[in-house]
């Protein structure tokens, strides 16, 4: 008998992210968000402790867990605390230190999804490190940890937020159930799922997460500053800017059109202060060549300002359902760590915190050593313009090398966009187009042999794939589905695959893993998967 689980409804950007990593698309410390402050001075131990802990009495997310019950999916307290703890460490060997820390796993199912460690150096010099899981964290929530963290330490006291985080997701999943039909309407001819891709030296394709390489983008305090007033020329935002200098670059390497997949904030005015994950990953397509002939190929239309301008509106177009996972409104689209190989990030970040007495400096970009997808730019813009931006790839997909070639050709092609905003695309420096065949995401061996096992280990009038389909009816809400039909081709997504585990579990007394739904994404293959443990129970 399963106990009750009492607490709210999990938002579903965590749905989604804890179903990836319960299907081993996104593993690993792939969701592990780590935040090093340096401080100098003479720190009071006791009182960053305290500090600490009322940053997670603020924010009882912190502290919360992930239980499914019944196909929901709750965010409850954990069974503690995020602990803080104190180590000794040379300086050498701090990054090493520090990458272990990093990579430590969560229990989602237990929480905390956060805890603090204390490294000292020496007397006057600490390194605060703070690793959070994605699932109650994102980028604007480390300037918002900093800062009620710095208020703390000298003695504010951090009053309770208005708004509860179960309060704010109760919000948003009933403005996302308004949007749906809409949100739909507009990605309906825009989606193209398994698109090919061209970049230097590129091996093959990935939506999952890996260890990740990184290489660093070498915009300089220069370059990032100048992109401000070329973005103001131009009459879009830096991060608009750095998105379609993205797309022009893709479109160099032959990619016409492309798409990228770029991380939004869905923080509302009741969120604004609260610690926690409000972040959606919503795919752009665009192109500087316009439409490509039969050959593939494509020439260049107009100035870079002008196809600025269009991803600007192409952007801003789907801001209006910036809360809605794609996935959710369109169906057919299956688990991943990215919606699509190529993804940006870029986000304003606030002023370093001032701790008594301390001198701080802050690591904004700190890497947790993996990447999500094939390739994906993080840009940080700080306080005072400057913008610094690293590319993660994927080892497995391109080597370092061609990872820097990428990089050198980002840089060479931002300088300039940034001397001369208005300059016609053809007559930009663009990278050498790249020879051969796009490289295609493929399902995994692994996955194609367990598809034909399933297909064949439950036959069509078998009762157990029978009471599957039936289950598949009620929660895909299809009279008609046959045993070899997709759950992601009939609209199902993660809170699909939940509903399907949690009625297999109460009708037929065996817990599916998540995996069976990306190896075998059929009824066929679920009713062999749960004919075989039942088998295996008698």
């Amino acid at each position: 008998m399963r106990s009750s689980v009492t607490g709210d409804r999990a938002s579903l950007a965590q749905h989604g992210m804890w179903l990836t990593e319960r299907t081993g698309v996104s593993g690993g410390a792939a969701h592990h968000m780590p935040l090093a402050v340096h401080l100098e001075g003479p720190l009071d131990e006791a009182a960053l402790r305290d500090a600490c802990a009322a940053v997670a009495a603020r924010h009882p997310v912190l502290a919360s867990a992930l239980v499914e019950e019944d196909g929901e999916l709750r965010l409850v307290p954990g069974a503690a605390g995020p602990p803080f703890t104190v180590e000794d460490a040379a300086e050498d060997d701090v990054p090493a230190a520090l990458g272990e820390e990093v990579a430590r796993p969560f229990d989602l199912s237990a929480g905390p999804l956060a805890r603090f460690t204390l490294f000292r150096l020496d007397p006057k010099r600490h390194v605060l490190l703070v690793v959070a899981h994605h699932a109650a964290f994102d980028g604007m929530s480390k300037d918002l940890l900093l800062r009620d963290l710095a208020a703390a330490y000298g003695g504010s006291p951090l009053a309770a937020l208005e708004t509860s985080y179960g309060t704010a997701t109760a919000g948003e999943h009933d403005r996302v159930a308004a949007e749906l039909e809409a949100a739909a309407e507009f990605w309906r001819p825009r989606w193209k799922d398994g698109g090919g891709l061209l970049l230097p030296g590129l091996r093959r394709v990935s939506l999952r997460a890996a260890p990740g390489g990184t290489v660093d983008v070498a915009l300089g305090s220069g370059l990032g500053s100048a992109l401000g007033p070329a973005a103001e020329r131009i009459g879009v935002t830096r991060f608009e800017l750095l998105l379609a200098a993205v797309h022009t670059l893709l479109y160099g390497y032959g990619n016409a059109p492309a798409t990228v997949s770029v991380d939004v904030s869905t923080r509302t005015g009741q969120t604004r202060d609260h610690v926690g994950m409000f972040v959606n990953e919503l795919p752009v397509t665009a192109s500087p060549g316009g439409t490509p002939s039969l050959d593939g190929a494509s020439s260049p239309d107009g100035t870079f300002a002008a196809f600025a301008r269009s991803v600007r509106d192409e952007l801003r177009a789907a801001y209006r359902f910036r809360e809605v996972p794609v996935a959710r409104a369109l169906g057919g689209v299956s688990p991943r760590a990215s919606l699509t190989p190529v993804s940006m990030s870029y986000r304003r970040r606030g002023e370093d915190p001032l701790f008594p007495d301390l001198a701080s400096r802050v690591e904004w970009t700190m890497s947790n050593g993996t990447v999500r997808g094939t390739l994906h730019l993080q840009a940080v813009e700080a306080p005072d313009g400057g913008v610094t931006a690293l590319l993660r790839f994927d080892p497995e997909c391109l080597d370092r090398a061609s990872c820097e070639a990428v990089a050198g050709h980002l840089t060479t092609l931002l300088r300039a966009v940034a001397a001369r905003p208005d300059t016609p695309i053809a007559e930009l420096p663009l990278p050498p187009r790249q020879q051969g065949a796009t490289v295609t995401a493929a399902p995994s061996a692994a996955g194609s042999a367990a598809l034909t096992s399933a297909g064949t280990a439950v036959t069509g009038g078998s009762a157990v794939l029978e009471e599957v389909l039936e289950i598949w009816r009620e929660v895909l809400g299809f009279d008609d589905i046959a045993p070899d039909d997709d759950l992601f081709d009939l609209g199902g997504h993660s809170l699909s695959i939940t509903q399907i585990i949690a009625r297999v579990r109460d009708r037929m007394g065996v817990e599916l893993s998540f995996e069976v739904f990306i190896d075998t994404p059929t009824a066929a293959g679920v009713a062999a998967e749960a004919d075989r443990l039942r088998e295996e129970a008698c």
